[in-house]
């Protein structure tokens, strides 16, 4: 096991290979990209290559300290996330982590905190982090994990080394199934196509139910033609019923319009997600400009960010819809 069994994010993996070799972590990261592609894998890989007893810049997996950060059990390494009954990370876990960081590392090597949705980190929460990424502690390196950084604070944001994950390349994850996972060259490509790039939701797939969703969901946002506010205001309805399938919504919309930015653009299909769906896609594409294309990309990430600070779902696909319907 080490940095070199990670799937994807060559870019990513060869920016922190050359961090280590060099001795120069950066006391804190953003990793901003879709979830279940990785983020939090790269994270415990990278505290994992800090404390492994075997080697001095990746990690074995296999040693006591490799072990420990994998099941969540090492002293100098803590996640924070939200607690089992609350919906947002709050000002109170942010201070006893400080406290926590400024304690003598129990191993000797780096401290380690993971922070997992950052964007669920509430406002008093954030700006209670900036005093530690404005005066980090000695020995600490401090990743946030965010799908977007919209719901983070400008300040915070700006006192971190950002680097930037896609979705995985449709090819790369059939291999990955092909040759890891044991699946048919028809299973991978099925699994691949509905798991939007995402490696972790290929393990979650209820094929059935995906594709009827997925295929829903495409109708709803091809049926909704320039100045048609009610269709928009009905689909609206429709989508805020449940708070979980809004958010799969979401994070399905925004690798759609991605998929006609990148079909509009280029007219090539290397990168499109949902493959498919492709006569769909190049119909949807005709009729869209990429100015559009552009905003409506950021508007459903913007919008997944304000559903998880629970703002009113139904107002939020509001916004976002009429403003798909109110191209020319």
């Amino acid at each position: 096991m080490g940095l070199s069994e990670i799937v994807g994010h060559e870019k990513q993996l060869e920016t922190l290979r050359q961090s280590f070799l060099t001795g120069r972590l950066h006391q804190a990261y953003l990793f901003i990209g879709p979830d279940g592609i990785g983020k939090r894998t790269l994270a415990l890989a990278m505290a994992q290559a800090i404390h492994c007893a075997e080697l001095e810049t990746d990690f074995c997996g296999a040693c006591g300290a490799c072990r420990a950060i994998q099941t969540g059990n090492h002293a100098d390494v803590r996640i924070l996330e939200p607690l089992s009954n609350k919906k947002d990370i709050s000002i109170q876990q942010v201070r006893e982590l400080e406290k926590a960081l400024s304690l003598r590392s129990f191993s000797g090597r780096q401290k380690v905190a993971i922070i997992d949705p950052a964007t669920l980190m509430n406002w008093a929460a954030q700006n209670a982090l900036l005093k530690t990424l404005e005066e980090p502690p000695q020995g600490c390196v401090l990743i946030l994990i965010a799908s977007n950084a919209g719901g983070l604070l400008p300040t915070v944001r700006s006192r971190t080394f950002a680097l930037s994950f896609a979705a995985l390349p449709r090819q790369l994850m059939v291999s990955f199934l092909i040759s890891r996972k044991g699946k048919t060259k028809e299973q991978a490509e099925f699994l691949a196509a509905l798991a939007m790039g995402s490696l972790g939701a290929v393990t979650k797939i209820d094929k059935e139910k995906m594709i009827e969703k997925r295929l829903e969901w495409m109708k709803t946002l091809s049926s909704l033609s320039a100045g048609d506010y009610r269709a928009a205001l009905n689909a609206a309805e429709t989508l805020a019923g449940n708070r979980e399938e809004t958010l799969k919504f979401l994070e399905w919309a925004g690798l759609w319009y991605r998929d006609l930015l990148s079909f509009r653009i280029a007219h090539v299909t290397d990168h499109i997600v949902n493959i498919d769906m492709l006569p769909q896609i190049a119909e949807q594409a005709a009729g869209i400009s990429e100015d559009d294309l552009f905003s409506l990309l950021s508007k459903t990430g913007e919008a997944s960010q304000l559903i998880q600070r629970n703002v009113n779902r139904r107002m939020v696909l509001e916004d976002l819809l009429l403003r798909a319907v109110e191209r020319p």
